[in-house]
């Protein structure tokens, strides 16, 4: 892993497109509309990126649907050997596109370069999938005929993706939908949209026909999404982001009755029992924490502790947090970058001031650094009152709030104390103790000692208000097919 120097990064920049990307044509919006991507470490401006508007939005649904027939008749194999190809034309390029993350989402360049791998690692997973779709044949038990069970494309998809990941949360949708045999529109985060067109050049170098993926970049997201989501041709919708647009969106879907997946917010408790390995769980702690700054839906963020380790538990991982310095994300010294944008930065610090009123006690960090960036320091909260207003929020950031439990039954009670359920971690020495836990949570995913739980062999959603579906795995490619049962009889 070598981190590309301040001149390559600005080479590679320059190779990147900026204007929307429609029926394989880059191109400006209709109306002219533009806007800014800027370095959340410096608020430097990095470049100016075409606005979808809503004839762009149509524009792109034509292009896809153009290219619809065509793909959806591709042999499987055709689609598993492009989607391989993009595989290796990822990894080959992995330096410079985790610079590119870096540079407009601020995570630190070792975080990057692990998405950019994990990002690849769909395509590869997908390519293998493509030529393994499902199908089924039996007697129907009166004997009459033989039920027949194929999987048909489900159409045209759009793919709403979010800022923190922006290569993962799209590969992860592209990967399937073109494996299935979809053609896509993807609205990138308009934080991070240049990853995204990144992406779309190496999909063409790959061999991807043009308008199966089409990319609008765009700041006027509900006018955009909208008149996708109300566009017939339109069938799939598939959502990474927060609850409150999620269900405005699940509503908005409801019109047209599109087949959605939804991957919302989470509140990730992180429960540890007295016979924990105390060093492995802060060393989990850390991953499940301090992965991309903590801008993730899986960051743990809820800490419950059993009494008898707290202190041992909280010392050793303030010590950890402290430790991390703060800085751009390009800079081999730095362990902990921005935030992405000022308002991130002002919810964060008025959730942990809220805290220390309530009456938590500050271990480490909690304060503004002076300066350009949207920094915040490692943040560790002890003495929070298990009903905290810090921990009914999602805290996107690094601010570990801890909490003691006494008992089992009390560690899942509080585990389950919130509407979201997509991840959750349990640190325990007791194998037995750990899944019996996991099997009370409520979650999607859950994490037996061990931070990270990500992968794309596996079907990635959660439970409640967490969202609906499943992204990876197996399950993912059916997320982008609809069953179709045939009756048959030929005796």
């Amino acid at each position: 892993m070598t981190i590309p120097s301040a001149d390559s990064v600005a080479t590679f920049l320059q190779s990147v497109p900026t204007g929307l990307i429609i029926g394989g044509v880059e191109r400006p919006s209709s109306d002219g509309e533009s806007f800014d991507v800027r370095d959340p470490s410096t608020n430097a401006v990095l470049a100016t990126v075409a606005s979808a508007s809503v004839d762009d939005a149509i524009a792109a649904v034509d292009a896809a649907d153009a290219a619809a027939a065509d793909w959806a008749a591709t042999p499987p194999r055709v689609r598993a050997t492009i989607l391989l190809r993009a595989y290796q034309l990822i990894i080959d390029a992995a330096d410079d596109l985790a610079a590119l993350i870096t540079a407009e989402n601020g995570k630190v360049f070792s975080d990057a370069r692990g998405e950019v791998v994990y990002a690849a690692e769909f395509l590869r997973w997908y390519s293998e999938e493509a030529v393994r779709i499902p199908g089924a044949l039996q007697t129907a038990p009166s004997g009459a005929n033989r039920i027949l069970v194929t999987h048909r494309p489900v159409g045209i998809a759009i793919l709403v993706t979010p800022w923190n990941f922006p290569a993962a949360m799209a590969t992860r949708k592209i990967g399937p939908a073109l494996a299935a045999g979809c053609t896509v529109i993807l609205k990138p985060a308009s934080d991070t949209p240049l990853t995204a067109l990144a992406l779309a050049t190496i999909f063409e170098q790959a061999g991807v026909p043009a308008g199966v993926i089409n990319v609008v970049p765009s700041r006027r997201s509900g006018p955009v999404v909208s008149a996708m989501i109300h566009d017939p041709r339109v069938r799939k919708l598939s959502f990474t982001g927060s609850t409150e647009v999620g269900v405005d969106l699940m509503r908005l879907a409801a019109d047209t009755v599109l087949k959605t997946s939804m991957e919302l917010g989470g509140n990730a408790p992180f429960v540890v029992f007295d016979d924990a390995d105390i060093e492995a769980a802060v060393a989990g702690a850390m991953i499940a924490k301090m992965r991309n700054g903590g801008e993730a839906c899986t960051a743990a963020n809820r800490f419950y502790v059993q009494e008898a380790v707290a202190e041992q538990f909280s010392a050793a991982l303030a010590a950890q947090m402290g430790a991390l310095q703060l800085g751009n994300g390009l800079d081999p010294e730095t362990k902990l970058g921005p935030l992405i944008n000022e308002r991130a930065r002002e919810d964060i610090h008025g959730l942990v001031s809220g805290a220390l009123d309530e009456g938590a006690t500050l271990l480490v960090g909690g304060t503004v650094p002076e300066g350009d960036g949207f920094f915040y320091p490692a943040t560790v909260l002890t003495g929070v009152r298990a009903d905290a207003d810090i921990l009914a929020h999602e805290v996107f950031g690094p601010v570990a709030p801890i909490v003691t439990f006494r008992t089992e039954r009390e560690a899942i009670d509080l585990a389950n104390g919130t509407p979201f359920g997509l991840v959750s971690y349990v640190y325990s020495g007791d194998l037995s103790r750990a899944l019996r836990v996991s099997e009370q949570i409520e979650s999607g995913m859950v994490g037996i000692n061990r931070g990270l739980v990500s992968d794309p062999a596996a079907p990635f959603g959660g439970m409640k208000q967490s969202g609906i579906g499943r992204e990876g795995g197996a399950e993912g490619l059916l997320e982008y097919m609809e069953s179709q049962y045939i009756a048959v009889s030929w005796a």
